[in-house]
């Protein structure tokens, strides 16, 4: 959230140990500029029999008269899951460092037919134009994951709503739920409690280890979510990303107007590497988030702030990849890197035509992985590499023919990620939702160490990995442009920058870094 000129970043974190544990606490870190990060005490431990088992994830809404106020998941006494409510306790103070539980809690309880493991994550409360909250809390109830709505005249005596906003068959249970407004034709943000017809709703929830989200109405007479797609239960699904990402927040910076991102990245190496780094699982870059002009997903960029840390750029114009080649991107740090670049297809006719029994994106990458030739394609980056490319990640383009037009295959590839064999190496992909008869693919990645953020299609389609390389590290590390398709491509721009580090976990204060 935004409060005073302050960026407020509450997160889930053990303080006895580097994995999830029995007693989890909401961590607090605080940024003017969502880049460089102070690290407060914790905003909530448990203490009171209504989360004396933990405290789970929750969100932050802004009352009128720009009062935050929290609404988190506790763990009680009996180990059910129950809703309660925190604020500030010096409204004066920016930081909010200190937080008070309100001592009615809990607020809500697992209702009928709902199991107490099976309540949890309540999304930021809206207000109606009748003056009454709502509130979304995730479920399984009836075999469906579920959109529990409770509704609330005064935010602390709340009542639930004889039917849920949102339930699907077709998905598990649902955690940590978001549910906002985007503009229908702006990049913009709005508050979540704006309704007008000028926007649409996104109705989102994480399960199956993925974020999952739909586009459609808010009929508020009839306190319903209609979905223009309903959730399917199959790969054409809409996801946030389609690699490591999950339990994903929305909040709406009325500094700048816009809705911004987070999302949580786990690793992919074992739990006893965890335990031996110390640490587990990490924050993705924050990214503003709209409505595409489609109206019919959303579209993802990295926060105009992440700019500030590029240095040492590399610029590349014109350049052709005939079949085969490769070529070193140098003069950067290719360990910690931010790269943009723009491939045009000259002879789009020429490509091959899609399989038609292929359906589910990522199997198609997993089987026609970045050593094997196609027409366009594959096409991309090798980051993170050795030299003699023993060790590389390669975010790659297909692109085939249908009989009514083309299609754009993004990939991110891990099989050779690494020398270490004991790491998930899944592969990645997903369609891209361009015509590239009318414009070029485009491709970012923010590199830096053992994440790469890759955003395909201007933001369209984004895909996050985690790799662990033994020997392409630090100055070891290189970057790389290739074509392993059999027809020419052209990369119009390339720009590339080394990245520098980011104040993070710092203790003291705003201007404090030596503590870094």
């Amino acid at each position: 959230m935004y409060y005073k000129g302050v960026y407020h970043l509450f997160y889930q974190y053990n303080p006895d140990g580097a994995l999830f544990g029995d007693s989890m606490v909401w961590a607090h870190s605080v940024s003017y500029d969502l880049i460089n990060w102070f690290s407060l005490d914790h905003a909530l431990i448990p203490s009171e029999p209504f989360d004396i088992n933990s405290c789970w994830s929750g969100s932050v809404t802004i009352l009128p008269g720009n009062i935050p106020v929290v609404l988190y998941t506790g763990i009680d006494a009996n180990h059910n899951q129950v809703q309660n409510l925190a604020i500030p306790k010096n409204l004066s103070d920016p930081l909010l460092i200190e937080w008070v539980k309100y001592s009615g809690n809990p607020l809500m309880t697992p209702p009928d037919r709902v199991k107490g493991d099976n309540f949890r994550d309540p999304t930021t409360a809206w207000q109606g134009s009748d003056g009454t909250w709502r509130v979304v809390i995730g479920s399984w109830s009836n075999n469906q994951g579920t959109a529990i709505l409770y509704q609330s005249e005064d935010f602390v005596h709340w009542t639930k709503y004889q039917d849920p906003l949102y339930s699907s068959s077709k998905t598990e249970m649902w955690e940590c739920p978001d549910f906002f407004p985007v503009p229908i034709n702006s990049t913009n943000g709005v508050d979540t409690s704006v309704k007008n017809p000028s926007v649409r709703h996104i109705m989102k929830a994480s399960f199956n280890s993925h974020d999952y989200y739909i586009v459609g109405t808010y009929v508020t007479e009839q306190e319903k979510f209609l979905p223009d797609v309903d959730f399917t239960g199959t790969s054409q699904d809409l996801r946030l990303d389609y690699g490591k990402f999950y339990a994903s927040k929305t909040f709406f910076d009325s500094k700048k107007n816009r809705r911004i991102l987070w999302a949580w990245v786990n690793e992919s190496d074992s739990t006893q590497d965890d335990i031996e780094k110390g640490w587990s699982g990490l924050q993705t870059v924050p990214r503003q988030i709209w409505l595409d002009k489609t109206g019919k997903q959303l579209v993802q960029w990295p926060v105009e702030e992440i700019n500030s840390l590029r240095d040492n750029e590399v610029n590349i114009y014109g350049k052709q990849l005939e079949s085969g080649s490769i070529f070193e991107v140098s003069g950067i740090t290719a360990s910690q890197a931010d790269v943009e670049i723009m491939f045009e297809l000259p002879e789009l006719e020429e490509a091959e035509f899609m399989n038609s029994d292929w359906m589910d994106p990522q199997l198609i990458c997993d089987r026609e992985d970045s050593s094997v030739t196609g027409r366009f394609g594959p096409f991309g980056l090798l980051a993170l590499a050795t030299k003699d490319l023993t060790e590389q990640t390669a975010i790659f383009f297909r692109v085939f023919r249908r009989h009514k037009g083309y299609v754009v295959l993004m990939c991110s590839e891990q099989r050779r990620s690494s020398l270490r064999n004991e790491l998930d190496k899944t592969t990645y992909g997903a369609f891209v939702d361009i015509d590239s008869r009318q414009e070029m693919i485009s491709l970012r990645s923010l590199i830096d160490h053992s994440v790469i953020e890759s955003f395909g299609g201007k933001g369209r389609t984004c895909i996050t990995t985690r790799v662990y390389p033994k020997l392409a590290v630090n100055d070891e590390a290189h970057l790389f442009a290739f074509n392993n398709g059999t027809l020419r491509v052209t990369i119009s721009r390339l720009n590339a920058w080394s990245m520098k580090n980011a104040n993070i976990n710092c203790r003291g204060g705003l201007e404090n870094t030596a503590s870094c």
